[in-house]
């Protein structure tokens, strides 16, 4: 068994395809630093800021695996990684701006850094240059790019803006995601697998696999930012709590409470209550963050990753077995693992 990618503790049982995902991973940084790179100095090094902070590149490393279902050596595959990984590096800068976050990936966050105008512009850089690459491309991959855009925006609205009136806001907030994290995750599988030549009905298997693996992803970052002591991503356990951003386990919780319709137990009323209070005091934090680990809205919200999950494994089910084929259930099962 070897590694292919270490943040995912993602193994294969080929060596050449760890050696062949290991160096388009490789050229797809060279990609990022080149795209990165203005004449003006300032430009290069906030460009480059989240960059080299790292990350776990999860999205050109599904553009490499799917691939493999076609010629895995096509010229348009490496830079179609670089253009998701722009996009995803783009939305950080923004989202950073409208979360005011201090903290991304470990290090302060552009807007911390610099400040929002900074910030907002350098992401806008990103996506030019992304864009740049992308009419290389050719107009469909201008056009699903265009699409996936739309859907990624509309997402962002979606959760500014909140539930309509009458909608369920677990449902509200699974179209939030499908939009915000899905719609670049399967544009990855689906350009590994255009951009490598593969048969029509695969780059659809793929795009769906990609549909759900994204939404599993996001829901297993929900269930990190309670229940770890030390989040992958650079973020403190409770970061969403405090910025106020509702994930998964309380919306189940609000759930919960709702259908109780008056009877909720003591504990969940004052969970509720300090949910709805000012969390930026430490000890009213650590309390909720210490409720909501022992509650059973967390294990629900494990359920629906492992669920999104299982769904992406399946629909790979018409797929040849291959080693990509195993790669690519591995991560449902790593997505699922960081859920734990």
């Amino acid at each position: 068994m070897t590694t292919v990618v270490g943040p995912f503790g993602l193994s294969v049982r080929d060596q050449a395809l760890e050696a062949h995902v290991q160096a388009g991973l490789s050229a797809v940084e060279e990609g990022l630093l080149e795209a990165t790179k203005s004449d003006v100095p300032f430009i290069t090094e906030a460009a480059r800021h989240l960059v080299q902070a790292g990350g776990k590149r999860f999205r050109p490393l599904l553009v490499m695996l799917s691939a493999q279902f076609g010629d895995p050596h096509a010229p348009r595959i490496v830079p179609s990684a670089v253009v998701v990984e722009l996009t995803h590096l783009a939305t950080l800068y923004h989202d950073d701006v409208m979360d005011e976050a201090e903290v991304r990936r470990g290090v302060p966050s552009a807007n911390a850094r610099w400040d929002n105008s900074v910030a907002v512009l350098t992401g806008d850089f990103l996506f030019s240059r992304a864009s740049h690459i992308l009419a290389d491309l050719g107009p469909e991959a201008v056009r699903i790019q265009a699409e996936a855009f739309e859907r990624l925006v509309t997402g962002q609205i979606l959760e500014t803006v909140g539930p309509r009136d009458g909608r369920d806001p677990i449902a509200h907030y699974l179209d939030v995601l499908a939009g915000k994290t899905s719609s670049l995750v399967a544009v990855s599988c689906r350009f590994g697998a255009m951009m490598s030549g593969a048969d029509e009905t695969v780059v659809d298997i793929l795009t769906q696999y990609g549909e759900r693996l994204g939404i599993a992803f996001q829901l297993a970052d929900d269930v990190l930012d309670i229940a770890s002591d030390s989040h992958e991503s650079g973020k403190t356990p409770g970061t969403d709590l405090r910025e106020g951003v509702p994930t998964l386990p309380v919306l189940h919780l609000r759930a919960q409470v709702a259908k109780a319709n008056g009877s909720a137990s003591a504990d969940d009323s004052r969970l509720c209550e300090l949910l709805d209070g000012d969390l930026s005091d430490d000890a009213r934090h650590a309390e909720v963050l210490a409720l909501l680990r022992a509650h059973p809205a967390l294990e629900q919200a494990r359920r629906d990753t492992i669920r999104y999950a299982d769904e992406a494994r399946a629909s790979l089910a018409p797929l040849p077995a291959c080693a990509a084929k195993l790669a690519l259930e591995g991560l449902c099962d790593a997505v699922v693992h960081r859920a734990g």
